[in-house]
């Protein structure tokens, strides 16, 4: 009990003792504030105006970049999961929303999506993204065609055929050969829709056989044009163009417009008994068809033709 009333008067005389320090601190706090918002802030805020109108800002700036500042920010923000929550919290908000749905809504907005849409890049663009993809499906269709080809020829003739021949198989042909048929389908029905068109101004044929012989020459007129046409033009048809084959006379070049007709007349031969005219591709040694043979064409593969020697 005697230690505890030392303790006592050793307390009181203590805060005895720091009195008068705490009572000028409290007395000299009212003048320090206000020295402090006379003098000492206005003098802070011209050395901070200063610091950042010289090269501070620049060199601070400088100094985050150098040493990946926001990468270690956004990095520990990544690794402790606030930066999800704080992302989910900013796309979740009412007012994210509200904003957005304003600037969806705005003319300003629409006016630059037609602008994008209607921009002769975009359709450049476009244009030349299905260029691409058509370009790559012919490609793959080629590729296509000639593994079929010799896997045809792998199958029946004994001993097989040595792969990388100049000369076109069944296949490639008969692909080509059914896309030259769709379009001489597709012309021969615009032309019929004319010829339709022009009856009903002018009245119904009579008799109806005559109708029938009309269309039956018309269809073979278009086809025998088309076939003769392209062979002796270009020495290809669009179909054939599209599989990268063409026909070649004995010069190598185009056949001429009689053999083209002679070429013409033999394909219908070779057509008409279930294409029974085109089994000769099997198993000779050019891969010529009837058609070939009646006319002295053959029918080769335009990427593996040796290259002219330049003089």
């Amino acid at each position: 009990m005697a230690g505890d009333g030392r303790r006592s008067r050793f307390s009181a005389a203590g805060r005895l003792a720091f009195f008068p320090a705490r009572a000028a601190a409290r007395a000299s706090r009212a003048p320090l504030e206000a020295a402090a918002e006379d003098h000492l802030i206005p003098e802070l805020s011209r050395l901070t105006d200063r610091a950042l109108a010289g090269p501070l800002p620049e060199e601070l700036a400088q100094s985050v970049i150098e040493h990946h500042v926001l990468e270690r920010i956004v990095g520990e923000l990544a690794a402790s999961g606030e930066l999800d929550r704080l992302v989910g919290n900013a796309l979740g908000s009412p007012r994210t929303k509200e904003l957005t749905d304003r600037i969806v809504r705005s003319d300003e907005f629409r006016s630059a999506i037609r602008q994008i849409v209607g921009s002769p890049e975009l359709r450049a663009a476009l244009t030349e993204q299905t260029a691409g993809i058509f370009d790559e499906l012919i490609a793959e269709l080629r590729r296509g065609t000639i593994r079929m080809d010799e896997g045809v020829e792998q199958a029946i003739r004994r001993p097989p055929r040595a792969a990388g021949n100049v000369y076109a198989g069944i296949v490639s042909r008969s692909v080509a050969l059914a896309i030259d048929l769709l379009l001489i389908v597709a012309i021969f029905t615009v032309l019929s829709g004319f010829g339709a068109l022009i009856t009903s101004l002018v009245g119904t044929l009579r008799p109806t056989w005559l109708v029938d012989v009309l269309l039956g020459a018309g269809g073979a007129i278009v086809a025998a044009g088309y076939l003769i046409l392209f062979w002796s033009g270009a020495g290809s048809t669009p179909g054939m163009h599209l599989l990268h084959v063409r026909v070649r006379g004995p010069d190598g070049g185009p056949p001429s417009v009689a053999r083209a007709m002679v070429r013409t007349f033999g394909t219908w031969l070779a057509i008409v008994p279930l294409f029974a005219g085109y089994l000769p591709v099997l198993f000779d040694q050019r891969r010529r068809g009837l058609p070939d043979y009646l006319a002295g064409t053959e029918v080769v593969y335009k990427d593996r033709l040796p290259t002219p020697a330049s003089g």
